[in-house]
């Protein structure tokens, strides 16, 4: 029987070696696509020493792509939204116990630049109008894990799609 720290690496993995090869959903833009004009350019991420440290978080995040979307969701049992998933991951992974709701997780830990972001900060967006009505968990090579609607699952999206990357509103580092 597979224990879950080796589903957990197995998942990372296959992520990792997937790179481009998933099937595009017809209706969203392509993952690659460059994002409009936003005033917003997403570089390279930098590779710092204590990168380890956040890892877990984006690995425990990637370890829960698949889970149905449920409002209200926090558990993998019961499924997430985008909050509860993140409140899950940062209890799991850090020890965290974050506000529940979007606004609230927005002013919790460290505001950092884009250039400045590791895999395992916080990435929030703007997706009806409020600065902060969505946020997902970075993980690294401009993708992000989060649950994002009714009807989907958690699953890894590219920050620099057509529509996440105008939405981007701020990268939060939780250590």
């Amino acid at each position: 029987m597979p224990t879950r720290l080796g589903n957990i690496s197995v998942t990372l993995g296959m992520v990792l070696l997937s790179g481009c090869a998933s099937v595009p959903d017809p209706a969203r833009p392509p993952s690659g696509a460059e994002a409009p004009s936003s005033g917003i350019r997403i570089p390279p991420a930098r590779q710092e020493s204590h990168q380890i440290g956040l890892s877990e978080v984006a690995i425990h995040a990637i370890g829960l792509v698949g889970v149905p979307y449920r409002w209200g969701g926090n558990t993998p049992q019961g499924g997430f939204d985008c909050s509860g998933l993140v409140v899950y991951v940062a209890r799991r992974a850090q020890g965290l116990q974050l506000p529940r709701t979007v606004a609230e997780m927005s002013r919790f830990g460290q505001e950092i630049t884009v250039e400045d972001r590791l895999p395992g900060d916080l990435v929030f967006f703007n997706t009806s109008g409020h600065p902060f009505s969505h946020v997902g968990i970075y993980v690294g090579q401009n993708r992000f894990v989060h649950a994002p609607n009714e009807g989907g699952t958690v699953r890894i999206d590219s920050l620099i799609s057509a529509y996440w990357g105008p939405r981007i509103t701020v990268f939060r580092r939780l250590a």
